[in-house]
């Protein structure tokens, strides 16, 4: 992959009793950051499918009704990477998280606004500033 080419991730919230899974990072970039599950757009998938498909593969959750909500745009100047981060919320539907991938996550625990770990994932920087989160905040207050 050419470094100067933006790529697209996909970041998930999937909500349960007013809380939402968030995983320590391990791999490519954010190492050691908390972050959601997510990962990259593959060809030919809806965002929704990414999602979903993402966190299944990460976590063991699965989720169901996905909603892209907001979308950020990424520049991680150290490791010389672009992104442009798609926002998806759902609801949990069945599982117990566990970490299916260990080069991509070290632990995972259900966080809400009021305790995050950190630190937290670059993206989320963008993601605060932006006026969608607000959406993102209500999907997670309907999980209640």
């Amino acid at each position: 992959m050419e470094k100067n080419i933006p790529r697209i991730g996909v970041g998930v919230f999937v909500f349960k009793n007013g809380k939402f899974l968030m995983g320590k990072r391990r791999g490519a970039h954010g190492t050691g950051s908390w972050s959601v599950p997510g990962g990259h757009l593959e060809f030919g998938e809806t965002i929704e499918e990414t999602a979903l498909r993402e966190l299944l593969e990460e976590t063991g959750v699965v989720g169901k009704n996905p909603k892209v909500r907001a979308f950020t745009n990424d520049i991680f100047v150290d490791e010389c990477k672009h992104y442009v981060t798609l926002w998806v919320t759902c609801d949990w539907d069945s599982g117990v998280p566990q970490i299916i991938e260990p080069d991509k996550f070290t632990d995972l625990d259900w966080c809400d606004f009021n305790s995050l770990p950190t630190p937290l994932f670059h993206p989320w920087v963008q993601l605060f500033k932006s006026d969608n989160l607000k959406v993102i905040k209500q999907d997670l207050e309907k999980s209640k």
